[in-house]
């Protein structure tokens, strides 16, 4: 007769071990038992499973039995088994205590670990005592041993700690000429007289060799270290001598020339062949590279085994990035309503770096596309010419803007901070306006610079201020239906004055000279409007700006917005942040666009509540427009950082 009686007693059970060796057993016995198992289960689904007698020849064996036993204790103990033993440290300061929990461990889990853990306790705490300088702690312990749960009491005294007496810290190859590492000896964390720190020793070590390798020292060894304790007199000697042998130079750098023309290469390089080995430059170098958008991933591999003459050949892994890339987007906006946007990428187009971007965008108020195509010249990132063509429609107060552009503009770093370009961009415009239709061709030569820092996460900003200039001319001589000169300027800046508490100052300031009889062919793109989520809040979208009357062809007088010559807008606003992702808004936003003489101040003030996200915060803002015969509410809302 087959038959197994088992009995669960889960009080003399605890976890499945955490120990290698137990857990080793355990699962070589499972091994061992499965293939038994199988050969059983599959002669009971071939011959049937007599559960009374059994028959010659069946594979219902003693051996069998034992592994079907087995499998079953070794899950019962995975789910019966419970902590062994607990214990608790008196004695020491937090710095100490948190050291000799981390050498311990966690609580043993069966009796085999318990009685590991007790074997070893003393030499244990004594080591983690040790590594932060204590040598002579006195420590008492206390074991009851009560089942299943042992509680264990450790009580230490850590008595007078060792302190560092004489250090011995030699430099020697041509790192002794090396400024960095003159830097490093001379920042020490050892210094006579601190307790001794094993750790910071260690990390010291760590520190001289790390820095060897990020700056070419690649035969560099610490030759000798060593730290004597004299318990007696509770003193410590620290003794390190470290060779950091040749430093070695860049040699030549190596890549494929079909991914990457060796001119633009060369602009994006930080050093030259011959000069010293410093990781730091290749990682700006890999900077460089990622910032141009052409590859996926960049790998600099140093052939140290290559190095003659102690140069070192760089090997350039390039990764292409994707041929192409299409973004979609929606949005709403009170000044632009709902909008959607398709923007296609293809990043680099040939091995001289050439790229295209393709940005589509539609809302009812303001339709709009512009494909532009970028081309390297002395280099990639810091200097670029931009061909491209625009087409747009947009509302500016009571006048209908139908606009088609062609440009071209070279953008320049200068100084490392400041943008610089010149652009010369032909623009046809024509508006129109309760039927009253008019156009202009304009042929503008330009100018602009631009410059903005900022501290903290990319989406808020802690501080920053940014500052936009714009001149452009035209004239009838050159191309352009009238004279002007046109003057913009834009300005943002953010500062936290202390926690939770933050304020936003936005202007604007903007001119157009041009001749009186010349007014009515300026086009609205480069005149001026005031108002919306982003200007002059309480007011409708571009709805401020001088005001004409005239008639209409059926003969009704009418007054329509177009616009002025001048421009002038402030704001202020008071920010409190209730939490990470939520701050409220105070504002008082002031200005007028106008023509030459004719300011008539407009002002408004309100509240709102943001929302942050990763992309900037979702705004949410009321706003009353003080300055009008009837002030009324506007809802504004907008998404977006500062800058």
């Amino acid at each position: 007769m087959f038959q197994v009686n088992l009995r669960h007693d889960c009080t003399r059970l605890v976890k499945r071990s955490h120990s290698p060796s137990i857990h080793a057993r355990r699962t070589n016995a499972v091994k061992q038992a499965l293939p038994l198992i199988y050969a059983f289960f599959k002669a009971h689904t071939r011959r049937g499973l007599s559960h009374s007698t059994q028959r010659p020849g069946s594979l219902i064996t003693p051996k069998i039995t034992s592994a079907l036993l087995t499998l079953f204790l070794l899950t019962s103990t995975i789910e019966c088994y419970g902590s062994t033993l607990n214990y608790s440290l008196n004695g020491l300061s937090t710095e100490l205590k948190k050291n000799v929990k981390a050498w311990l461990g966690e609580s043993p889990e069966t009796p085999e670990e318990r009685s590991y853990f007790l074997a070893n306790l003393n030499n244990r705490v004594t080591k983690s005592l040790q590594a932060l300088g204590y040598y002579q702690p006195h420590i008492v312990i206390n074991t009851e041993r009560s089942e299943p749960t042992w509680k264990l009491t450790i009580s230490v005294t850590p008595n007078q700690p060792v302190l560092i007496g004489n250090i011995d810290i030699q430099l020697m190859g041509d790192a002794l000429d090396d400024p960095a590492f003159t830097a490093l000896i001379s920042s020490t964390p050892i210094n006579e007289g601190d307790i001794l720190h094993h750790g910071r020793y260690e990390a010291y070590k760590k520190s001289l060799m790390h820095l060897a390798q990020q700056r070419g020292y690649f035969t560099a060894s610490i030759t000798k270290s060593r730290i004597n304790v004299n318990t007696g007199a509770n003193t410590a000697q620290i003794l390190v001598y470290f060779d950091s042998g040749p430093r070695y130079r860049f040699g030549a750098v190596r890549f494929d020339e079909n991914m990457l023309d060796a001119a633009l290469e060369e602009s994006l390089q930080t050093f030259k062949e011959g000069d010293y080995f410093d990781l730091a430059q290749i990682q700006e170098f890999q900077a460089n590279l990622q910032r141009t958008q052409y590859f996926s991933s960049i790998i600099f591999k140093p052939l140290i085994t290559e190095a003659e003459d102690n140069q070192v050949p760089i090997e350039l892994g390039l990764f292409p990035a994707k041929r192409h890339s299409i973004d979609i987007g929606v949005g709403y906006s009170t000044d632009t309503e709902e909008r959607t946007s398709l923007i296609w990428r293809t990043p680099r187009i040939n091995s001289h770096g050439h790229s295209q971007e393709t940005r589509l965008e539609y809302s009812r108020v303001n339709p709009s596309g512009r494909v532009t195509y970028k081309i390297p010249l002395t280099h990639p990132i810091n200097d670029t010419l931009l061909l491209s063509a625009r087409k747009e429609e947009n509302e500016f107060g009571d006048l209908d803007s139908q606009q088609k552009e062609l440009s071209i503009r070279r953008e320049t770093l200068v100084d490392g901070n400041w943008i610089r370009s010149y652009s010369l961009r032909a623009l046809d415009e024509s508006w129109d306006a309760e039927s009253l239709k008019t156009q202009s061709i304009y042929l503008l030569p330009g100018l602009t610079f631009s410059h903005k820092f900022r501290t903290g996460p990319f989406a808020d900003p802690l501080s920053g201020f940014s500052q936009f200039y714009q001149l452009e001319a035209g004239g009838e001589d050159l191309g352009s239906d009238i004279d002007l000169l046109r003057a913009y300027g834009k300005f943002t800046y953010v500062t936290t004055l202390k926690a939770r508490h933050r304020v936003v100052t936005r202007a604007e300031l903007g001119a157009v000279f041009i001749d009186g009889n010349d007014r009515k062919h300026l086009a609205p793109s480069l005149g001026f409007f005031a108002g919306g989520a982003q200007s002059i809040r309480g007011f409708a979208y571009q709805a401020i700006g001088n005001k004409i009357s005239g008639v209409l062809p059926d003969g009704k007088q009418t007054t329509l917005v177009v616009g002025g010559d001048r421009l002038m807008t402030a704001s202020m606003e008071y920010q409190y942040y209730f939490s990470k992702q939520w701050r409220g808004a105070l504002f008082s936003d002031f200005g007028d666009a106008f023509d030459e003489g004719d300011f008539d101040a407009h002002y408004s003030a309100g509240f709102g509540v943001h929302y942050l996200t990763i992309a900037g915060a979702i705004k949410i803002e009321l706003a009353n427009s003080l300055s009008n015969d009837n002030p009324d509410w506007r809802l504004h809302l907008n998404i977006g950082a500062e800058f």
